[in-house]
């Protein structure tokens, strides 16, 4: 499949898509949302992907948000509710697949890139980085999940700070924040993201989805109904061949050979 506004460039197991519209920071509009999902479609299918990573070309932005020039033809409120909606799906897509999800956060991730870069499992940020929310600039407020992720990650009132005043966070102040797992230069950032890439494809799959699941789904009950999560997904475990690898590779002191089954 031909993209015009993405690239997919396919390594050892995993898959890096790039949102690839440096002219205008890479933007999303409508387009973009699109080949996204379509390039979903694709790795999902091939089912050869350990673990997508996403980026944004060139050296200034992730992704500097929503295209505005489209956004201001939008005729009515229930135009804006759809194409929010669209969006919201799009991401927690990305947030609810079986594989991890690792975004490499280069320069301005702004808006809803801000809000594309909180649905991944995993972010990645280059010393440049910059994150927020300005929408309360232009008269709006995220429509694509920022109000509800970002506040699962760092609380109530700091969301409402960032969310309300518009202000800038840049990357060390999102990983004291825990929005951000790690902090590169930028010349390393891709090479990292692609290294760590590498590193969780080498371990089981199957572990590595119910990790994910169990943690995704654990966060929105209680503590009691979280725990029955956990002790339900490790038991299922021991069903797997990856289990028995992993413990006979344990005890024979060799690396084990995770084949997802």
């Amino acid at each position: 499949m031909e993209f015009n506004q993405i690239t997919l460039e396919m390594g050892d197991g995993w898959t890096l898509l790039t949102i690839n519209r440096p002219t205008v920071m890479n933007a999303l509009n409508q387009e973009t949302l699109r080949e996204i999902e379509q390039a979903l479609d694709q790795v999902e299918a091939q089912k050869k992907t350990g673990a997508l990573i996403l980026a944004g070309a060139g050296e200034k932005a992730f992704v500097a948000g929503a295209d505005i020039s489209e956004l201001r033809q939008l005729q009515s409120a229930s135009d804006a509710e759809r194409l929010a909606s669209w969006g919201q799906r799009l991401f927690s897509r990305l947030e609810e697949m079986p594989i991890p999800v690792i975004m490499a956060v280069n320069g301005y991730a702004l808006g809803g890139g801000f809000e594309l870069a909180l649905s991944g499992d995993i972010l990645l940020a280059s010393e440049r980085a910059q994150f927020g929310l300005p929408e309360i600039h232009l008269g709006v407020m995220p429509g694509y999940g920022g109000t509800q992720r970002l506040v699962r990650l760092v609380g109530k009132n700091t969301a409402k700070y960032y969310a309300m005043t518009g202000e800038r966070m840049d990357a060390d102040t999102a990983l004291q924040l825990g929005i951000v797992q790690k902090v590169v230069p930028s010349a390393d950032l891709l090479q990292e993201a692609k290294g760590l890439a590498a590193q969780l494809t080498a371990q089981a799959p199957i572990a590595l989805r119910y990790i994910k699941q169990t943690i995704n789904q654990g966060i929105e009950t209680d503590l009691r109904t979280g725990l029955q999560l956990e002790a339900s997904s490790f038991g299922l475990l021991f069903h797997t061949q990856d289990r028995m690898e992993g413990m006979n590779a344990f005890l024979e002191k060799r690396k084990p050979s995770f084949r997802g089954e």
